[in-house]
């Protein structure tokens, strides 16, 4: 039975080892991975988007590229790989893509940073407002500080 990952990454950064961790964490439990590209965009209630339209299809080819060179990791270990991207707010399109996918056995954010203080006030992070949530355990991958 395969197991599934879902390796998180935002704003069109890959931080290289966060690749590493979900390979290697793949391999060990005999998953798949699937690689989600959030990148934050207002569209102010509007139902039209015409005047994003340009911006959007930038995003697309940017992270599309990005993502592409990512899977090649994954399919040369043969490691069963897909990818996604969402724009929109990044806390309703994670919970929207979830709903839309068999469940995930762990969700590693790969922002290259320590998970964010999930307790502060109005400046919280976009993934406070989803970790309370999730329905299964939510790894981050981040720098190490040189001693």
């Amino acid at each position: 039975m395969f197991r599934n990952i879902l390796l998180v990454f935002e704003n069109e950064e890959i931080f290289p080892e966060a690749l590493v961790y979900a390979r290697e964490f793949a391999l060990r439990i005999d998953a798949k991975i699937t690689l989600l590209m959030l990148v934050p965009m207002s569209f102010d209630g509007r139902t039209v988007i015409g005047p994003q339209r340009n911006t959007i299809r930038n995003i697309e080819i940017r992270a599309g590229k990005l993502l592409s060179d990512c899977l090649q990791t994954f399919i040369q270990e043969g490691i069963e790989v897909n990818s996604a991207l969402k724009i929109g707010d990044p806390a309703q399109e994670l919970m929207k893509f979830l709903a839309d996918r068999p469940p995930f056995q762990s969700i590693v954010w790969g922002s290259g940073r320590d998970l964010p203080d999930l307790t502060r006030g109005a400046q919280r992070h976009w993934l406070s407002k989803v970790a309370g949530r999730l329905e299964c355990p939510l790894l981050a991958v981040s720098k190490r500080e040189e001693r």
